[in-house]
């Protein structure tokens, strides 16, 4: 289906394009199934071994799928249907949740089948996470790309407040409860996909060679402001993993327990969700290059305050601001690579984008988990922040372009492989 053109852009609702409201409603259920587990998988594994590194291994083995998949995922993306990939990888998640809490039920969980599920759990999130973000620019008009972009987040950000406290307070009845609640909410997502429909035509499948597998990566390198944004983002994510560590603080430092570990894990949410609703309706009209450059300076000295604080409430609050800033990153970041990238070339360019941005949150819980087995997890947290803010004024000499960058613009004429169409002035997913 196709949405009518509105009289007035500045006020229309991307909600009101039905494709993209069935989307929102699946990225909200599956990112709350997600937080759960997440909370669940942490807490269990804290409890079985007591120790940093396990809890940075859990974030490796997620990590590792997304690496050495990331070029075949981006090109798959490109090749077949996006909604349908996307509703398998939701599906196959679900089955693993389900996996989760009958391997609880019956006893037989320990650390190694936690491990080999989560790994299966980061390959299905490999296909799962480019395909979604190459699918939302052909559910609504182009000109509504960057408000789409706030309201996908805002998505997720919901879901990130309620499911790390849901989970916290149904792991009360035990990890089973949380696990089967997840994979309920999984297969669900999966479920609202499947009812999307949208007018496009089928994708073009390019030949399977090593060129066209290295295109997104050749693409994000002739264009040094992309490659600025997403290395200033994965460096952020990479040192600034403090996340991973919340369970040691909630048990160890602030002395709460699951459903404070809950309330810890959707703090960061609060601040990214208010945030996300606010650019949604009043979206960043000059200077997001800087904006975006003094969020990430702000994110770090936030990690610097809660590394150091013992105070649960003044933690809850350095979290709130880090989500905050966090989020300005994160819109105009994921605005403008998907604006300057066409159609033809968003999977390829969004795994190349999930490998350094998603892919980074587990990197960067395993480097926070290594470097609090060495340091002590405060040190670990705070060395983080710090090296956020060097890297922020680095990449500002580094990226001069990027800092300049004043508005948001439509579309760019990117130049096309040959023999291959240019994209629609309006984007159409496949």
């Amino acid at each position: 289906m196709t949405a009518p053109a509105p009289a007035s852009p500045a006020s229309e609702s991307v909600l009101s394009h039905r494709p993209f409201t069935l989307f929102w409603g699946a990225r909200v259920a599956s990112t709350i199934a997600n937080q759960m587990q997440i909370v669940a998988v942490g807490w269990q594994v804290y409890q079985l071994t007591h120790s940093a590194f396990d809890l940075g291994m859990v974030g490796l083995v997620q990590f590792l799928p997304a690496l050495f998949l990331a070029l075949l995922v981006g090109h798959v993306a490109d090749r077949y249907d996006r909604r349908k990939i996307a509703r398998i990888c939701l599906f196959i998640k679900g089955v693993a949740a389900a996996a989760l809490a009958i391997g609880s039920i019956y006893g037989w969980l320990d650390k190694e089948a936690i491990f080999a599920i989560v790994f299966v759990i980061g390959a299905t999130h490999a296909f799962e996470s480019p395909t979604l973000q190459a699918l939302v620019p052909g559910l609504v008009p182009a000109r509504l790309l960057p408000r789409a972009v706030a309201w996908a987040a805002s998505a997720t950000q919901t879901a990130v407040i309620i499911g790390p406290a849901l989970g916290g307070f149904i792991y009360v009845l035990g990890p089973s409860a949380v696990y089967t609640t997840s994979s309920a909410l999984f297969i669900g997502a999966s479920l609202l996909v499947s009812l999307i429909r949208i007018e496009s035509a089928l994708p073009r499948r390019e030949p399977a060679t090593l060129s066209s597998l290295l295109a997104g990566i050749a693409f994000i390198k002739s264009r040094p402001a992309i490659l600025g944004a997403i290395s200033l983002d994965l460096f952020a994510v990479l040192l600034g993993g403090a996340t991973a560590l919340l369970p040691i603080y909630a048990h160890d430092i602030l002395a709460t327990g699951p459903l404070g570990l809950g309330l810890l894990r959707s703090a960061p949410a609060v601040g990214a969700l208010s945030t996300a609703i606010f650019l949604a309706r009043r979206p960043l009209s000059r200077r997001v290059g800087r904006s975006m450059f003094i969020a990430v300076a702000v994110f770090g000295l936030a990690t610097i305050v809660f590394a150091l604080s013992r105070s649960f409430v003044l933690s809850l609050a350095a979290l709130v601001v880090l989500g905050a800033s966090d989020m300005i990153s994160v819109v105009v970041r994921s605005s403008f690579v998907q604006l300057e990238t066409p159609d033809h070339m968003r999977g390829r360019v969004s795994a190349v984008n999930s490998v350094f941005i998603g892919t980074s949150n587990q990197l960067g819980e395993f480097e926070s988990g290594v470097t609090a087995a060495w340091l002590g997890p405060v040190p670990a947290v705070l060395l983080g922040g710090v090296g956020t803010v060097v890297v922020v004024l680095l990449w500002i000499r580094l990226f001069p372009t990027l800092f300049g960058l004043d508005k948001l613009t439509s579309p760019a004429a990117a130049p096309h492989p040959p023999n291959h169409p240019p994209s629609p002035a309006t984007p159409t997913a496949t």
